[in-house]
């Protein structure tokens, strides 16, 4: 008997030397590690599973770090007070802190925003208690972060994309061949023979005004191409034209086109660069002499095509004193009304942008005008379906179409 007793505590002793070491040896590994601390002064356990990578369908200068919570942050053990994440461009120097995470939860997400593209990086993540003990820490990486050629959640615009595209280029080609291509009578554009030929009619000039903004405006390019047609219509007619401009390169490109539509219709003669005339760059300043040129030269016939402000109204009042047809044309909705008030026609909007290809019937214009409004008759019918499955309880379609 007493050597069974014996025995059986000789395999208790060797039994426990055992664990004990091998928990010595874990708790003072350098891996990370998730064995819990007894007491608060301890090194409390290391973060569990810790993970990183670049941060996906992002431009860049992102990486994303996400860990478990450690053993002694979790099952009411409440000892881990938050998580410190450093960086360093080194495996094992030159770490510097980037952030910290309050602990309270069960999964952790860290977005670093301060990486450079390219470049790799190492992180060491530790957890913290109240006391400031820390755990051994966890390196991961290396890991560089780079920009994405394309959103993978963003589908919907890919399709949208190549639908617009795909319209478009069928236009353009079925325009090159010669098919014709419908386009909505827009007033304001076919009265412009007319309004010049009732300047003609009366001896008194044209005053073309391509608004007041430079030529990084696309209101104020197709303003410019606006006035080409104008132009060849004052060529044709030898009807005098004026443009006067608030921006210098808008003088050079007024000046080249106006040459270029008097040369078309042959009669490169009449045509003379003061025609274009530089006034100021001040707002109010360039108002103020419109206004004299209109109230000297008593134009019958005013176009405002372009970007306008607050001297719309201004503008647009003189000429109608004058008794001037006034045709205007702008997408700042702000002065609509003031145009739409005092003027005989305007181009509300997307109609300047269209005028360039209902003037000059390039087929590439027309094409691309006519691919447009199909894309837009789309993205309506698309609308309409998605009310109609929201009323009927079917949320896929506007989820799909919604994807940020």
């Amino acid at each position: 008997m007493r050597n069974l007793s014996s025995g059986r505590s000789s395999y208790s002793y060797w039994l426990s030397v055992h664990v004990l070491a091998l928990f010595l040896a874990l708790l003072i590994s350098g891996e990370c590690s998730a064995v819990a601390t007894p007491t608060s002064g301890i090194r409390p356990g290391a973060p569990i599973n810790p993970s990183v990578k670049d941060r996906p369908n992002d431009e860049g200068g992102a990486i994303e770090i996400t860990w478990e919570a450690s053993f002694d942050d979790t099952r009411g053990r409440g000892i881990v007070r938050s998580y410190s994440i450093l960086r360093s461009t080194e495996a094992v120097s030159g770490f510097e802190k980037v952030g910290e995470v309050d602990s309270g939860r069960g999964r952790y997400l860290f977005v670093d925003d301060g990486v450079e593209n390219g470049k790799r990086h190492f992180y060491k993540l530790v957890s913290q208690t109240s006391s400031g003990a820390i755990s051994e820490p966890c390196i991961i990486g290396p890991i560089s972060a780079s920009a994405q050629w394309f959103h993978s959640e963003r589908w919907n615009m890919l399709i949208a994309l190549i639908i617009v595209s795909a319209s478009v280029l069928t236009f353009i080609s079925m325009a090159r061949k010669g098919r014709d291509l419908y386009i909505r009578p827009i007033a304001g554009l076919q009265a412009v023979d007319e309004a010049v030929g009732r300047a003609t009619e009366m001896g008194r000039p044209v005053l073309y005004i391509p608004g007041i903004l430079d030529m990084d405006d696309v209101q104020t390019i197709a303003g410019v191409a606006i006035l080409g047609r104008v132009a060849r219509k004052t060529a044709e007619y030898e009807t005098p034209l004026t443009v006067p401009v608030s921006r210098s390169v808008v003088m050079s490109a007024a000046q080249e086109t106006v040459k270029e539509a008097y040369w078309d219709v042959g009669k490169p003669d009449a045509f003379h660069p003061e025609m274009v005339r530089y006034l100021t760059d001040d707002q109010f300043g360039f108002a103020a002499g419109v206004d004299g040129i209109m109230l000297r030269e008593k134009p019958a016939t005013v176009f405002f095509q372009g970007a306008f402000y607050a001297e719309s109204l201004i503008l647009a009042e003189t000429g109608h004193s004058i008794g001037a047809v006034q045709i205007a044309g702008t997408a700042m909705t702000s002065q609509l009304p003031f145009f739409v008030t005092a003027c005989d026609y305007t181009l509300i909007g997307e109609e300047l942008f269209a005028a360039g290809a209902y003037l000059t019937e390039d087929p590439r214009l027309l094409g691309s005008l006519k691919g447009q409004d199909v894309a837009k008759g789309l993205a309506i019918v698309f609308i309409l379906i998605g009310i109609i499955l929201e009323t009927a309880g079917f949320h896929w379609l506007t989820e799909f179409l919604t994807v940020n």
